[in-house]
């Protein structure tokens, strides 16, 4: 690889990376792999921002690992609560990044079934409490935890395994395949359907997310004027479920919200790329993957600033306190 050839490869398929474009200005080129043919260009970075950027992404591993075992410890033990960036190259090989880049997918999509359904399922307590019970058995969420994984599994492992997202892309990739990248390439079709795939759900949430807000105005109106018209407050059992359900209707938007900020830009440059020739430079494509992984550490942050049983029980993990006997009915929602 050379600076004539890199430069002749992009600009014959009119696709310049403007960092491509820079690295191709000086007489010699960083590659991933020096003293192998076909190898990719490497990024250079100064050590300043180098620091940073491991900073960032490694504090932004740890927390979401650490934040959401805290959630699922919490879940799973008290009793009550039951019911590629920095270094521009890839140096772990083409299957595992095929493997990266299938689970990847997966779990992106995932995250938003989910979401969406917890939605549905807040909007069905809300409205219709009292055959609730009735409608979101345990059976009925195993299916909607299994339909949330699998068919992101199938899809994303259908798409990228067969090659169909490069389908018209050949040039394309055949000029981005070398020793030590790991780029998926996705045509104007599929852009489009993943696209699809990311805005029905989010529409969903939305729609069901705007219902149960206005519902929980209703209530809290209609709560008002009883207490207006008794002349004291009302303690009903009905009263505590409805504002705590619209407590939890609440949370959940704030974190549908987060949601569409962290994932939205992502998806749309993924558009505005397959139909304007990739122009999007490699660094910002990086930066705004990495805003959509971060996604996944804002949940567990969500939940303990509006949950106060939450933050006890994350007292309790992290002072051994778990460990004891008989820790698990332990009563979460106490002073």
């Amino acid at each position: 690889a050379n600076t004539g050839d890199i430069k002749h490869t992009f600009r014959s398929l009119g696709w310049e990376d403007p960092l491509v474009k820079e690295l191709t200005t000086h007489s010699s080129v960083l590659l991933c792999y020096e003293h192998l043919n076909g190898s990719c260009v490497k990024t250079p970075y100064s050590p300043g921002p180098r620091l940073i950027l491991y900073t960032v992404f490694i504090f932004g591993a740890v927390l979401t690992v650490f934040g959401n075992l805290l959630v699922m410890i919490s879940i799973l033990h008290f009793k009550q609560l039951t019911v590629r960036s920095v270094e521009s190259c890839w140096y772990f090989g083409e299957s595992y990044c095929q493997l990266h880049s299938c689970f990847n997918g997966s779990f992106c999509y995932a995250s938003i079934y989910h979401l969406c359904f917890i939605s549905l399922d807040r909007y069905i307590a809300v409205t219709d409490p009292l055959v609730y019970p009735t409608k979101f058995t345990v059976s009925v969420s195993g299916m909607c935890i299994v339909f949330s994984w699998l068919f992101p599994i199938i899809y994303t492992f259908s798409l990228l395994g067969t090659g169909a997202n490069a389908a018209g892309l050949e040039d394309l990739v055949s000029a981005l395949t070398c020793v030590g990248g790991c780029q998926i390439a996705v045509n104007q079709s599929w852009v489009l359907v993943n696209f699809l795939l990311f805005f029905i759900p989010t529409l969903v949430m939305i729609v069901l997310y705007s219902k149960i807000f206005l519902i929980a105005k209703q209530q809290a109106r209609k709560i008002e004027n009883l207490r207006s018209k008794t002349g004291r407050c009302s303690n009903s059992y009905q009263d505590r479920v409805a504002k705590r359900e619209r407590k939890a209707a609440r949370t959940l938007g704030i974190a549908v919200l987060a949601f569409l900020v962290s994932w939205l830009p992502y998806f749309l440059d993924s558009i505005i790329d397959a139909f304007l020739g990739f122009i999007t430079p490699t660094y910002v494509y990086e930066i705004l993957v990495w805003i959509a992984y971060y996604n996944s550490a804002m949940n567990p942050l969500i939940y303990a600033f509006f949950y106060p049983w939450f933050r006890k029980a994350i007292k309790l993990i992290v002072t051994g306190k778990v460990l004891r006997e008989n820790s698990s009915t332990v009563n979460l929602f106490s002073g």
